[in-house]
């Protein structure tokens, strides 16, 4: 079965590498991971990122975009059929039709158009836009999704991005994605400080997220508070034994250290959970 480069999620959907993942980050896609650790994507990936940057977009609110990807994945084929594939949308319902037939929505807001196909060996995804109609009824402005508008954002306005992530965490506290994109966001930007103070906030709120305990360990180490860093990787690993990356800065980690035994253990796991996905 054929697999997708982030190179390949950038030609073939015009997204960036941040936006990429972003996306990962936020649970719509979890791709495996190839050679050197790069994520590899499949065929149903690539569509669902391409539907789920469309919908926050349209500023579609993530728990409903989720439960149209999750309906999405269900219909996706494993592989692209020869005659191609219609995607259509409408609020939190998404619809897949093979051949050159497309699904329309009977009223509302149409929001999402994709036609795939296989032109000379290459994977062809365009956007369809259909405007809306003339005469439609006026509908409530939806609520506004601050977190979505932080994941487009981040490549092109990171302070509006950051903003944004501020916003859905305060009118959120238990947004745990909201945090964790504020936090790693600062430290991207060098804002460690802020960076450190927001996870610690973070951890008041959500408690011991995974994800959250990980990043936090990450920007520790950077900053040289190994201890700290330590024990935010071992906190992150007691939430969730599966976190393959985890394993592997830990390995990393205790081998700086001189704790061999330690890290071969980690680079261990780390490898199992890898060959599992693959």
């Amino acid at each position: 079965m054929p697999s997708y480069s982030v190179r390949d999620v950038e030609r073939v959907l015009r997204l960036s590498p941040s936006i990429t993942r972003g996306l990962i980050r936020a649970g719509f896609v979890k791709p495996a991971r190839g050679p050197r650790r790069a994520y590899r994507f499949s065929f149903q990936d690539l569509i669902v990122l391409r539907t789920a940057r469309a919908l926050l977009d349209a500023r579609v609110p993530a728990k409903r975009v989720r439960r149209s990807l999750d309906r999405l994945r269900r219909e996706l084929p494993a592989a692209l059929p020869l005659s191609g594939l219609a995607i259509s949308a409408v609020g939190d319902r998404v619809v897949v039709r093979d051949g050159e037939k497309r699904w329309q929505a009977d009223s509302g807001q149409y929001l999402l158009g994709l036609d795939v196909t296989l032109e000379n060996g290459l994977l062809q995804v365009v956007e369809h836009k259909a405007a809306a109609p003339a005469a439609a009824a006026a509908v409530p402005e939806p609520e506004r999704d601050w977190f979505a508008e932080g994941l487009t954002l981040e490549s092109t306005d990171p302070a509006s991005a950051l903003a944004a992530y501020r916003r859905a965490a305060h009118e959120d506290p238990h947004n745990a994605a909201a945090w964790i994109n504020w936090g790693r966001l600062l430290h991207v930007l060098g804002e460690t400080v802020q960076a450190e103070a927001v996870y610690g906030q973070a951890r008041e709120r959500i408690g011991e997220d995974p994800l959250l305990l990980f990043n936090q360990a990450v920007l520790l180490e950077d900053v040289g508070k190994t201890a700290a860093a330590l024990a935010a990787y071992q906190g992150a690993l007691a939430a969730d034994p599966d976190l393959a990356d985890c394993h592997y800065n830990l390995a990393r980690l205790y081998e700086s250290l001189g704790k061999p035994q330690h890290a071969i253990r980690h680079l261990g796991e780390y490898r199992r959970l890898v060959g599992a996905r693959s």
